[in-house]
């Protein structure tokens, strides 16, 4: 019986983990780029009490094994990569990537850092940087007599000056063969790993990289509703091990009273 509450007491860690997942998902419902955590979760050993295929008479095999589970565990968390709902927003530097790819900007050490926010910014010295300040690459400059800029779909950027449309460069996608092994940095941010494989630099619309759409932001691909449903589910499955637990000890509980 000893064994029941261990098993149980394994089932409500891994659904409290399922719901603070839960809720990390709801609080980014309006974070930019933001992508959804999947939880994944595998059974424990087995204790083995008899082996399938065991001979158990002169002859005759077990059809089948008697094995006792020892609960579930956490096994790890998904990013879900589909793309969130894209908002229009108007603004020229708001960029929305329609598909693969990701943005790359350097931090302040010179280390890369990828992200799908495309909120982006000028700093003082007119360069584009995402809302933390870090620069996007390749760094562009934009000029302080600029009345427009305008990003094409292929990441082109373009502004106008009083001389003309002059065009600065392209912002450039790039990718991962894994993107679910990104470590998930904090602030937007993904940083590479070995788990994700080596990053790919390509041009928007290209190779499979996604396009990019100006004056329009991606939200986050949380769905409350799906969300909501998954919380109910485990809140229930908390509620239903802790009966387990409850159950094993009434049966205790009958039993000390027949030895009495």
């Amino acid at each position: 019986m000893l064994k029941a509450f261990s098993t149980a007491a394994t089932g409500m860690s891994a659904q409290q983990t399922m719901i603070d997942s839960i809720a990390h998902n709801l609080a980014n419902m309006n974070t930019n780029g933001y992508k959804r955590a999947q939880v994944n979760f595998q059974d424990l050993l087995y204790l083995k009490l008899r082996e399938a295929g065991r001979e158990i008479a002169s002859g005759i095999t077990a059809p089948s094994g008697l094995e006792i589970g020892s609960g579930v565990r956490m096994a790890s968390t998904n990013k879900v990569f589909t793309v969130g709902e894209l908002q229009t927003t108007g603004r020229d530097l708001d960029l929305a990537i329609q598909g693969s790819g990701f943005f790359e900007v350097t931090l302040a050490n010179g280390d890369k850092r990828y992200t799908r926010d495309g909120s982006l910014n000028m700093d003082a010295n007119g360069q584009l940087v995402n809302s933390s300040g870090y620069m996007v690459s390749p760094g562009i400059t934009i000029p302080e007599n600029a009345s427009t800029v305008d990003v094409g779909a292929d990441g082109t950027v373009s502004v106008m000056t009083p001389s003309g449309s002059t065009t600065l460069g392209t912002i450039e996608l790039y990718r991962f063969a894994n993107p679910a092994g990104l470590s998930a940095e904090g602030d937007n941010l993904y940083r590479e790993t070995e788990a994700s494989g080596t990053v790919t630099s390509g041009t928007a619309g290209e190779d499979g990289f996604g396009s990019l759409l100006s004056k329009t932001l991606e939200k986050s691909n949380v769905e409350m509703v799906t969300e909501l449903v998954n919380l109910i589910t485990a809140q229930r499955g908390y509620e239903i091990n802790s009966r387990v637990i409850r159950a094993g000890d009434n049966i205790l509980r009958n039993l000390n009273l027949l030895i009495r």
